[in-house]
């Protein structure tokens, strides 16, 4: 009985300690980077613990802000409308503390798009 009781206990102990797990905890907290191509500018996002991220992007070419709206999943592939009502995209990765991705965004026209890298802020 004593056997059976320590092979489970270990079993169980192996089956629960597994490092390489994500969770959307690991990303919950404030973005922010650049992003550049056809459009320049500033970025900066938050993720909840639900995922959801919402922010905003400025065009330093337009002096205009577009809204970020969009879910995070667990494995940090970000996908997320660009402007409201949605007119472009704003996706990615985001890992260790770091993200990049690409962007469109077909308002004013004609559609511009680009790259965007930035991080998570202390």
């Amino acid at each position: 009985m004593k056997k059976l009781f320590l092979l489970l206990l270990t079993t169980f102990s192996l089956i629960g300690c597994s490092s390489d797990d994500d969770t959307i905890y690991d990303y919950i907290g404030t973005w922010s980077g650049t992003y550049s191509g056809t459009d320049k500018g500033a970025w900066n996002f938050v993720v909840a613990n639900d995922g959801k991220v919402t922010g905003t992007m400025h065009s330093d070419v337009n002096n205009e802000n577009y809204n970020i709206s969009g879910r995070l999943d667990a494995s940090g592939q970000l996908t997320a409308d660009l402007g409201l009502p949605s007119d472009g995209q704003f996706t990615g990765t985001l890992a260790d503390k770091k993200g990049d991705g690409s962007w469109t965004n077909a308002v004013p026209a004609p559609t511009r798009t680009g790259t965007w890298t930035g991080m998570k802020n202390k």
